[in-house]
């Protein structure tokens, strides 16, 4: 049984960082890929980083590029999403995802078999 768990989520002042966290259990697919979703009130779920865990290989939104980083800790069996110069737009619900392996259209939520509960970012100007 796979489970993902988020934490590290807060309300932030605009210009400010957090540090998400997705905990992965029973999840042993090494080839598999770890995504971050976000998903503001009204809008769609949208990824914002994902990360194969074999290769390391990594891709980002557009819109956090440069602010925003996605790092895995394999002995903890952990991914991390650094969230640097937070801007109002990024408040949203995050949530982390996982695949068998990153999905050719990554930031669409149909690519992924497992999701955790979330973590609410809330970013103040």
């Amino acid at each position: 049984q796979v489970q993902l768990v988020e934490s590290g989520g807060g309300s932030v002042q605009a210009g400010g960082s957090l540090r998400l966290s997705c905990a992965a259990s029973g999840y042993k697919n090494a080839r598999g890929s770890i995504a971050w979703f976000r998903q503001a009130p009204g809008k769609e779920r949208e990824g914002v980083a994902v990360i194969g865990l074999r290769g390391g290989t990594t891709y980002y939104a557009d819109s956090v590029k440069g602010r925003f980083s996605i790092s895995p800790d394999n002995a903890k069996n952990t991914v991390y999403l650094e969230m640097n110069s937070l801007k109002p737009d990024d408040t949203a619900m995050y949530y982390c995802a996982a695949a068998q392996s990153i999905p050719a259209r990554w930031r669409e939520r149909s690519g992924y078999n497992f999701w955790g509960q979330g973590t609410q970012v809330t970013v103040s100007s």
